[in-house]
């Protein structure tokens, strides 16, 4: 049976997200209260432009420009936090929590950023911390690693996080588009900013990983603490040596465990991977996480990436959870960063590489070439040779190797006669 006396919720922030919140709120209000056991009342919205048209009819009175006023009442149960950035979301948070009331996020670039001062705070008070909708939309990825993984170790976390580079990406092996075509019709249909700079810089995928990877492996990994490559660079040729490969190239958030050093390592950036793994078959704007653990194996979370409605339904999750621990009058699971494990920089991050190179036509330039990658200790897999006169170009790809090494190997290739470009360095991933 719910209790009479209602929950009461502070939004802040009533934009794509947050209007779908409140519709779900609205429409869903019984629904929600019997899985709570209590009635979910909306009690303020804080918004900066109360008179912006929204899609569903918002109640006036609700509405507030001061949200500092709205988190500082003392009365509400609940807050949620969608408006986005560093501040004043970090001052909105810190204070909900001061006066009573349990949080439940989406802002990525805060909790990696600044995670470790929410996180002590929701201790100091006893409330919940939730941040669902941080990462991948819809998709139940930090719930898993958090509690159904508790009790697994996780090894490597590997995921197309991003669903507008992920766009961008499949568009350009689907039809032979080049980045800027591709990107032009990511922004036509709402998938890409008019300023894409976070998608495409790898700055959100990022923010991700850091979190991603501070619930797998139980440390703290800030954004700092991520490599970041972004996919501008990528080009219809890569795309193409991909393809003879018998790969994809997707922009990949990878985080692993280091056992023989018990450290950790986060990473962005765009790669190949086998068309036979599952990620590889993830198209369009859609998202996937793929974790390996040493008690489960492998598991597989696919689903919408972003949007409003969504988004809106992972913070929906969390808040049905913090409300039920705000009826038993306990909070939940807060962070687990025991392990303190270092991270360990990219130089010593070991994958795969793909290098392409325009080189001269004559002879002795494979063995130069090859010369040059054994100098390294980098090992090469395959070679191959195509093109004659000025089109001469060599492919290697080799074994695994660390990021040092093949950076120093690439700054050798550079500093020689017969090779006239490096034209493309990819990693290779997904084996």
């Amino acid at each position: 049976m719910n209790d009479d006396k209602p929950l009461k919720v502070g939004l802040l922030g009533c934009g794509v997200v947050g209007t779908e919140v409140v519709r779900i709120l609205t429409e869903q209000a019984d629904h929600l209260a019997a899985r709570v056991g209590a009635p979910l009342e909306i009690a303020g919205i804080a918004v900066r432009r109360p008179g912006r048209a929204r899609d569903i009819a918002v109640d006036p009175d609700l509405i507030t420009t001061d949200a500092q006023a709205l988190v500082s009442r003392g009365d509400l149960d609940l807050v949620i936090e969608v408006i986005g950035g560093l501040e004043p979301a970090r001052s909105l948070i810190l204070t909900a929590l001061e006066h009573g009331a349990s949080v439940v996020t989406a802002n990525k670039a805060l909790l990696a950023e600044d995670g470790p001062t929410l996180f002590a705070a929701a201790e100091k008070y006893q409330r919940d911390l939730y941040f669902e909708a941080a990462v991948a939309g819809a998709i139940p990825i930090l719930r898993p690693l958090r509690e159904s993984l508790a009790g697994d170790d996780v090894t490597r976390v590997m995921g197309i996080v991003n669903g507008t580079t992920n766009f961008i990406l499949d568009k350009m092996d689907s039809t032979g588009a080049g980045f800027d075509e591709a990107l032009e019709e990511a922004q036509a249909l709402g998938y890409a900013e008019a300023d894409p700079t976070a998608d495409i810089e790898g700055f959100d995928a990022a923010a991700k990983a850091a979190l991603l990877a501070s619930l797998a492996f139980h440390t703290r990994v800030s954004i700092a603490d991520v490599h970041r490559e972004g996919i501008t660079e990528v080009t219809a040729t890569d795309i193409a040596s991909a393809r003879e490969m018998g790969c994809v190239v997707k922009s990949l958030a990878i985080c692993e465990l280091d056992e023989a050093t018990d450290s950790v390592s986060a990473r962005v950036y765009p790669a190949m991977i086998p068309v036979t793994h599952p990620l590889a078959s993830v198209r369009d704007a859609y998202n996937a996480v793929f974790v390996e653990s040493k008690a489960a194996g492998r598991l597989m979370f696919y689903g919408r990436g972003a949007g409003g409605a969504p988004t809106a339904s992972a913070v929906l999750g969390d808040l049905v959870s913090a409300a039920r621990n705000r009826l038993k009058g306990v909070p939940g699971v807060g962070e687990s960063s025991y392990t303190q494990r270092a991270v360990r920089p990219m130089g010593d991050a070991m994958t795969r590489y793909h290098v392409s190179l325009d080189v001269a036509d004559k002879a002795g330039v494979l063995a130069a070439v090859a010369h040059a990658f054994s100098e390294h200790d980098v090992s090469i897999q395959t070679v191959r040779q195509e093109g004659r006169g000025s089109d001469a170009q060599l492919v290697v790809v080799t074994h695994t190797a660390t990021d040092a090494a093949l950076s120093a190997t690439v700054e050798s290739l550079r500093d020689m006669d017969i090779v006239r470009e490096v034209s493309s360095v990819m990693r290779v991933e997904g084996e």
